[in-house]
């Protein structure tokens, strides 16, 4: 991903996740999320891949999933 401005949005929303991912979630129990990859991950690699309003939209649908009622499972990126 070149460094352009008009990844500038797509770089910030990745460093966002990137940070999550090294302080915050190494404060939860292991297993927390209900899917494989990790909700995180999975933001960080719809983010990648997409751009950030699909990947924002399609992270934000997985998250929405992430509940009890909702068994979880193996879910990539598509």
């Amino acid at each position: 991903m070149p460094r352009t401005i008009w990844n500038l949005p797509r770089i910030a929303l990745l460093s966002l996740i990137r940070l999550y991912q090294m302080t915050l979630s190494k404060g939860l129990p292991p297993n927390t999320c209900r899917f494989y990859p990790s909700c995180s991950h999975y933001g960080y690699q719809a983010i990648y891949k997409y751009g950030v309003f699909k990947g924002s939209a399609m992270a934000a649908w997985r998250v929405l999933r992430c509940n009890p009622f909702n068994p979880g499972g193996y879910d990539p990126v598509p």
